[in-house]
């Protein structure tokens, strides 16, 4: 069931996505070359500790996986697609790597979703165009996501913006409704068809991420039981946003 959110929730999920939006920022900045993964994780776990809100990823859960997530982040590196675990077997980050940081925050029990990727050093054109791509595909996803529209204008918007490129849309991950919970319905599909799936209404609350490869669509799970890699060992990007659907168009919840 999809759930619509009151005036209060609405009220927390802003302020609760300001706090994302520059927690998100400054991860992202200080993610550098010779820095490790678990650094960026207890800078996120001090910093949410500080504004007295709590990660939403931190011992949560979801349906099939085998213990709690351990971390108070997720940090996906090159051909690692999403849920990268950055404490149990720390990395450095070197020059090249395509670095993903996916954050969720829970904010007076509200939860806000967003995710980054950067490129250490200069990208190659190929790296960058794929950067810039999954990008657009985003904010297109986004200026679809209007209230009268159907979950599959968006999913077809992000699809329009990616097919001409032939790079890989991952199918078994999507973006997915959020605010109560870390996922909700509706289930929000990279491609889709117009005018399909549930239909947007004002105070729904979905977060839309975008998750392209630059070589096969296929993914395998690592043994940690979290981490996503492409099959192919292709590079990967995701980025993503929290989205309230007002009667006035998409609203950003954790743009800076």
């Amino acid at each position: 069931m999809i759930r619509i959110k009151t005036s209060e929730d609405i009220a927390k999920l802003r302020e609760g996505g300001k706090r994302h939006a520059r927690l998100l920022a400054e991860l992202a900045e200080k993610v550098q070359v010779g820095v490790s993964t678990n650094d960026i994780n207890e800078l996120a776990k001090m910093r949410i500790a500080e504004l007295g809100d709590q990660s939403a990823f931190f011992n949560y859960q979801p349906y099939g996986a085998s213990r709690p997530y351990p971390s108070h982040v997720c940090i996906s590196i090159n051909d690692e697609v999403v849920h990268g675990i950055p404490n149990e077997k720390p990395r450095f980050f070197a020059d090249g790597d395509v670095v993903k940081i996916d954050l969720g925050l829970t904010h007076q029990g509200m939860i806000t979703d967003a995710a980054v990727t950067k490129v250490l050093g200069t990208p190659t054109e190929a790296v960058a165009t794929l950067v810039r791509v999954t990008e657009a595909s985003l904010a297109a996803g986004i200026a679809a996501a209007q209230a009268g529209s159907t979950v599959g204008d968006v999913s077809a918007a992000i699809q329009a913006v990616i097919k001409p490129h032939k790079y890989g849309i991952i199918r078994e991950l999507a973006g997915h409704g959020v605010g109560y919970a870390v996922h909700e319905e509706p289930y929000v599909p990279n491609y889709g068809t117009c005018g399909r799936g549930a239909k947007l209404k004002p105070g729904m609350v979905i977060a839309i991420e975008p998750m392209v490869t630059l070589g096969s669509r296929d993914i395998v799970l690592n043994p940690d039981g979290y981490t996503y890699r492409t099959l192919d060992g292709s590079l990967a990007v995701h980025v993503e946003h929290t989205i309230l659907i007002t009667e006035h168009g998409p609203e950003i919840l954790t743009a800076l």
